[in-house]
């Protein structure tokens, strides 16, 4: 501050004034002042920034998965990417880190606050029984959480409809969220697109369905099964059941291989993300059974996976880039103070494909 004052000309109070966007400085001094901080290559001081209750440009994101499923993993690279864009348009940085388990991410989160590191986090993969948005409410720290709550923390939160959506408008809103005031919720709408995915099987005649899902404690994986068994028994469907994975390739052949050692195996099979799908089409393919004369698929999220593999594979798509945009900008708006709300994502898409088509072996 005292080289910047010296070579601008004026006192280090009105250095500090201009730098910090406070008034008792001239718009000629403020400007004067900040081209000589750039001629230096001033930066703000993140820490002391933190310590006199300014943000420090950051935000965080912890992910709760083994690396090795991670790496494989196309849905959070592109979350990271569009959530990338806005920060950046924001001059803000992202603290990224991958923890093995919810006490680990929680710790991380305390670590964050205490140390202030961070101005507010993006919170992934909502758990049926969840201790993180209690946690980040207790330490006042913003939060948005990309998918929706579980049922019991949507009533807590003030009524977060628990995923049924009802508008297809990427960042619709859809209201306040409720009693954690710093907390955005971006709703997803899993059971819709899972009835969606069941409706186009039965219109193609099978009858015996097995979805294979992710992770049982995720709050998404609960709807997408308890919609599979709804929409299966509205629309008559005896033979359809969940089982669940880590997503990783290994367990989604392994679910693979049972499903088709059994006597009446599924005539179609779903996938809850793209890497099971493909590990799961590989498995059928070295069975000496074809996608999709003896087996339909149906892939989560579509990505370029399922258009590397023959047949190509019917998929829900939904636009992960923009809806890490849209998590960033909300959490943007409640870093700068305004209130939080739950807002609609896209509707994903059912993209209907060669791996699809009525079954050659009837149900029995």
């Amino acid at each position: 501050m005292k080289d910047i004052a010296r070579r601008a000309g004026v006192s280090e109070s009105a250095v500090s004034f201009a730098l910090n966007d406070r008034p008792g400085v001239s718009e000629a001094t403020r400007a004067r002042v900040r081209r000589v901080a750039e001629q230096l290559g001033w930066r703000a001081n993140s820490a002391a920034r933190a310590l006199s209750g300014e943000g420090v440009g950051t935000v965080g994101l912890v992910i709760t998965r083994r690396a090795r499923v991670l790496g494989v993993d196309s849905f959070f690279l592109e979350l990271v990417s569009g959530v990338q864009q806005v920060l950046a348009d924001h001059q803000l940085g992202l603290l990224f880190q991958v923890v093995e388990d919810i006490d680990a991410e929680c710790a991380v989160y305390q670590r964050w606050w205490a140390e202030h590191r961070v101005d507010g986090v993006l919170v992934v993969d909502p758990r049926s029984a969840d201790p993180r948005p209690g946690l980040l409410d207790s330490l006042g720290l913003s939060a948005v959480v990309i998918g929706s709550l579980s049922d019991a923390l949507a009533d807590e939160a003030g009524g977060e409809a628990g995923g049924e959506a009802g508008d297809e408008a990427s960042g619709r809103t859809g209201g306040k969220a409720g009693a954690f005031e710093a907390m955005s919720v971006l709703r997803a709408d899993d059971a819709t697109a899972m009835a969606h995915v069941v409706r186009h099987l039965c219109s193609l005649g099978h009858r015996r369905i097995l979805h294979v899902a992710g992770l049982p404690d995720l709050a998404h994986t609960k709807r997408r099964i308890r919609s599979l068994r709804e929409e299966a028994t509205r629309l008559g469907l005896t033979e359809t059941r969940s089982v669940t994975t880590d997503y990783s390739d290994t367990e989604g052949a392994a679910a693979t291989r049972r499903a088709l050692a059994e006597s009446l195996p599924p005539t179609a099979i779903v996938y809850d993300n793209d890497v099971l799908a493909t590990a799961g089409v590989a498995v059928i393919a070295a069975a000496g059974l074809s996608v999709p004369g003896d087996v339909s698929v149906v892939a989560w999220e579509d990505s370029l996976l399922c258009r590397m593999v023959h047949p190509w594979l019917t998929a829900l798509a939904r636009d992960t880039v923009a809806l890490g945009r849209v998590a960033a900008e909300q959490l943007t708006a409640l870093i700068a103070g305004h209130p939080a709300q739950v807002v609609d994502a896209a509707l994903p898409q059912l993209i209907v494909r060669e791996s699809t088509a009525p079954p050659v072996r009837t149900a029995v």
